[in-house]
């Protein structure tokens, strides 16, 4: 083999090493990146459902507040009724 074509071989060769290890140090990287983005997105998705789940437990009792203020006042309309004769 020609001193030409074991040259090529090797700066070849070595070019290859270079890229694939480039490839795999940025691919680490993005990995890193993507696993930080989904650990935020979980912790705002836990918060979301946290405060979804107050909001509907708080719905749920506004209308059982309604009923009680309307027979409260329905009381009170009584007893000024009463009062007044």
């Amino acid at each position: 083999m020609s001193d030409a074509v074991l040259s090529a071989l090797i700066t070849g060769g070595l070019a290859l090493a270079g890229i694939v290890i480039t490839v795999r140090a940025g691919n680490n990287e993005l990995q890193h990146k993507i696993e930080v983005s989904q650990a935020i997105t979980d912790t705002k998705l836990d918060e979301l459902t946290r405060e979804v789940r107050l909001h509907n437990n708080f719905a749920q009792r506004v209308p059982v507040l309604e009923e009680k203020m309307d027979s409260a006042n329905h009381r009170i309309a009584d007893l000024e009724s009463r009062g007044g004769k």
